[in-house]
């Protein structure tokens, strides 16, 4: 492993570009991340900021911005075996959302970086988890402390470009924003836009607080989003990772929040004909506080336009169902309920209203999303078929009211 000097001076080769560099020049600690700021040798002149953080693997991970506000990422590992100057890819994936190809360049025998674009710099400071794979070989780093440290860095750059090297301190000190003089109201956060409440349904889908739902409920939340299970305080959720295309979203209750259970995902495809049973909070603050249970068949096994990502259901849905389980007659997850036809729409073009028909998105498609956000959820035969009314009550401890703040404009796109 190597000593936080020894990472600190390769990492400040790679951004200064010289041979010699000295600091670090004030601090940065942030939880195991260590750092400052560092200058060219040969010049004097402010060169970068940078901090670094060892892992179990054997990696020491190295996130750097330097004067011209350009980011980087850096990979250390005394078992590697590069040629200085050797070009290669690293590919790398945050909360498993799509993977992204960074183009790494090797400044001695065990150590790589790569320029970091500025959407990439934004996922690494919001994300948990990073899986870089090299030549094949996938290392994970679990990303704490990465939104305080990225902050620290940008401020240790803007600091010393304003005030020089000699004036350099503790980084991680951010000062305040002046607040609002009491007589001027500040601007209302949402640009403007008058704000309401949203709402959907989420359940839980493992022993860690992760939480599935619609990306179309949490789109366009301003501020916290909450979760609450029937009777019990609300709690903070943060995002894990999303999927827009297939309106997916993943979220995750504090480590402190306890469940007494969670969801089951189906293991077998589910037929035409089989029966569901829907469950969620429609109309939340207008009907019951509590969820609804509402009952059908799988109609089709496809979708709008044979969408095969979808099953056709006849069980009724209403807003606030968006995310909510859809179980089959033994009380397995069998999809996850995303919408309803537009009747109007459908009206207008044939002159008839459609009844009951509702889509919920396939298992195999949450899989796949859960899978690449590398969540341990847990899959389940059918069994002996349960009375709706057991299914209900075993999905009480699971089945979460999902809320937000949201624009108007936002709110509009459900």
């Amino acid at each position: 492993m190597f000593k936080t000097t020894v990472v600190a001076c390769v990492l400040q080769m790679i951004l200064a570009g010289v041979a010699h560099a000295a600091g670090p020049f004030g601090t940065i600690r942030v939880g195991n991340w260590n750092g400052g700021a560092y200058s060219n040798d040969s010049t004097g002149a402010f060169s970068h900021c940078a901090a670094s953080t060892p892992y179990a693997n054997g990696v020491t991970l190295l996130v750097g911005q330097d004067a011209n506000s350009s980011w980087l990422l850096g990979f250390a590992n005394p078992a590697f075996r590069f040629k200085k100057g050797e070009n290669l890819t690293i590919d790398v994936t945050f909360d498993g959302q799509a993977e992204v190809r960074l183009f790494a360049t090797a400044f001695s025998e065990v150590m790589v970086s790569a320029v970091l674009p500025k959407n990439v710099a934004r996922a690494l400071q919001k994300a948990s988890l990073m899986v870089a794979v090299a030549r094949g070989t996938p290392f994970q780093f679990s990303l704490t402390s990465t939104a305080p440290l990225v902050a620290a860095i940008t401020n240790c750059v803007t600091r010393v470009k304003a005030d020089g090297l000699d004036k350099a301190g503790d980084f991680t000190k951010i000062a305040a924003k002046p607040q609002t003089a009491p007589d001027k109201q500040a601007s209302p956060a949402t640009g403007g836009k008058s704000a309401r409440t949203k709402s959907g349904t989420g359940f839980v889908v493992s022993a860690n607080g992760h939480v599935v739902t619609n990306n179309h409920v949490i789109d366009g939340c301003v501020g916290d989003i909450k979760g609450n299970l029937t009777s019990e305080a609300s709690m903070a959720l943060r995002v894990v990772s999303s999927d827009a295309n297939n309106d997916l979203a993943l979220l995750q209750a504090p480590s402190t929040a306890a469940f007494k259970d969670f969801a089951r995902i189906r293991d077998r495809s589910i037929r035409s004909g089989d029966s569901v049973i829907a469950i969620g909070f429609p109309y939340h603050g207008m009907l019951t506080s509590d969820f609804t249970v509402t009952t059908g068949i799988v109609s089709s096994l496809s979708g709008m336009r044979n969408d095969t990502r979808f099953l056709q259901i006849s069980a009724p849905v209403q807003p606030g169902n968006s995310g909510g389980p859809l179980f089959d007659a033994t009380g397995q997850i069998v999809g996850v309920v995303t919408g309803k036809v537009d009747a109007l729409r459908i009206a207008v073009a044939t002159g008839n209203i459609p009844e009951n028909i509702n889509f919920a998105i396939k298992t195999g498609v949450l899989r796949d999303f859960l899978d690449n956000s590398v969540v341990p959820y847990q899959t389940a035969e059918p069994k002996a078929e349960l009375k709706t009314t057991d299914i209900a009550g075993n999905a009480r401890p699971y089945t979460m009211l999902i809320s937000c703040n949201a624009t108007e404009q936002a709110d509009a796109k459900r």
